[in-house]
């Protein structure tokens, strides 16, 4: 590693969002170093990436067609929802498409960055080298850092689903998994098939959107759909849903006790399908335990043997942590501008649509802020200036769930408008 100052953007972590801002640098013909602690890029996609939460039946969320990054679609003979190899052999197919992938420095580690008093930041690595540079830009992601759970009273197996590979793992097990994101219920799907017996404890009611809708990709039917006020959109998609899905309280789930869109959307059509045929049990929150007996808020009991926490993760950045604040919810204005000069962060915005648009848009107004900074110093103190008093509403008119996740939680369109209007005010091109 460079052992003297450069005047340069490190960025640190080549998965997605490391990529994104690769190609936003190399299309501003800007200096960079690129890191990444793994043998190759992908990030969390890379299953063998150690840490990574990556299990063999993980997909996409989002569809293929709305998720690829701009200039660089998915492969026409991808499925809708892409299995989590397939990401991952897109994502290097486009660094090597971009030539981003010769330009990372693989196995090195950062172990910190910090800030001196001219500005600049120094990184220090695992085996001691340092290097200085005049931007950071953190693409490490925000699941990395388990949330664990106590469970008092339970003398059983318990795992983070970070941990978790494939369903073999379940096999002659009673299994119970907590939470009711899209990895646990994915992961609960895996114990309907593979374990003795199988639940899974939601904490609230939630809104299950089906993967297709009328034969397309829910995202793209919502896409293709005409726009409508938030509160109309809600009551208009909420009244789909029911008629789709069903009455959800039939097979033991809660009612949703929030409108559609005001969590993270759960987009699961096997948890149903298990749920109705009796391969798994659908539980309230957990109220206690006695050793391998957990009691739930509803006053029913199971015997289980090994649990599964799909409790998410902590949005930490362990190796920069005192220069982005608060661990859950970073400072970071649209997502990406920390409150210090030269600090970003891509790769943390959690919204309610596919996340690759964002972060090559978010990128993008990065790496022309920093082009600013040499090129149009007056325009570039102009956006410190403006990062300082900003505080936009990015919510869309939504009123997010009151849950650590949901706290710095943006609106896709929302941020996708602001994003292009604050763009087009200091002259900046977006994808």
């Amino acid at each position: 590693m460079p052992a003297t100052p450069a005047p340069d953007t490190l960025i640190v972590g080549a998965g997605p969002a490391g990529l994104a801002a690769a190609r936003a640098l190399r299309d501003h013909d800007l200096p960079y170093t690129h890191v990444e602690r793994h043998s190759g890029a992908g990030g969390l996609w890379d299953i063998d990436n150690p840490g990574s939460p990556m299990y063999e039946s993980a997909h996409f969320i989002s569809s293929k067609t709305l998720s690829g990054f701009t200039g660089f679609p998915m492969p026409d003979d991808y499925p809708d929802y892409p299995r989590h190899d397939q990401v991952l052999a897109y994502l290097r197919s486009f660094a090597d498409h971009y030539e981003l992938t010769e330009r990372i420095g693989f196995d090195t580690a950062v172990e910190s960055v910090t800030r001196a008093e001219d500005g600049t930041f120094t990184a220090t690595y695992a085996d001691g080298n340092t290097s200085t540079h005049a931007h950071v830009i953190a693409a490490t992601g925000v699941q990395w850092d388990p949330n664990v759970i106590e469970i008092p009273g339970y003398t059983g197996k318990v795992r983070h689903s970070v941990t978790y590979r494939d369903a073999s793992e379940f096999e002659g097990r009673r299994v119970l998994v907590i939470g009711a994101g899209n990895s646990g219920c994915d992961i609960a799907c895996d114990a309907a098939i593979a374990a003795d017996e199988a639940a899974i404890s939601l904490r609230r009611g939630y809104w299950f959107i089906p993967k297709h809708v009328f034969g397309m990709p829910s995202d793209v039917f919502a896409d293709n759909g005409p726009s409508m006020p938030m509160p109309v959109e809600q009551a208009v998609f909420g009244r789909l849903l029911r008629l789709i899905v069903g009455d959800l309280t039939r097979l033991g789930l809660q009612a949703p006790d929030h409108k559609v869109f005001e969590t993270h959307p759960i987009l699961n059509d096997q948890l149903l399908h298990h749920l109705r045929h009796g391969d798994i049990a659908a539980k309230p929150a957990v109220a206690s335990a006695d050793g391998t007996t957990v009691t739930f808020t509803d006053g029913t009991s199971g015997d289980y043997d090994l649990i599964i926490l799909a409790t998410g993760y902590h949005h930490t950045v362990p190796y920069a942590q005192q220069l982005f604040g608060a661990e859950q919810h970073p400072d970071l204005y649209l997502t990406a501008f920390a409150r210090t000069p030269g600090l970003y962060g891509v790769g943390f915005v959690e919204t309610n649509a596919g996340a690759y648009r964002h972060m090559e848009e978010l990128a993008a107004m990065v790496a022309s802020h920093i082009w600013d900074r040499e090129h149009r110093p007056a325009q570039w103190e102009r956006f410190e200036r403006h990062i300082e008093r900003d505080r936009p509403d990015l919510t869309g008119g939504i009123t997010f769930v009151d849950s650590p996740r949901h706290e710095g939680y943006v609106d896709s369109a929302t941020l996708h408008r602001y994003c292009h209007m604050v763009a087009g005010r200091m002259g900046w091109e977006l994808p």
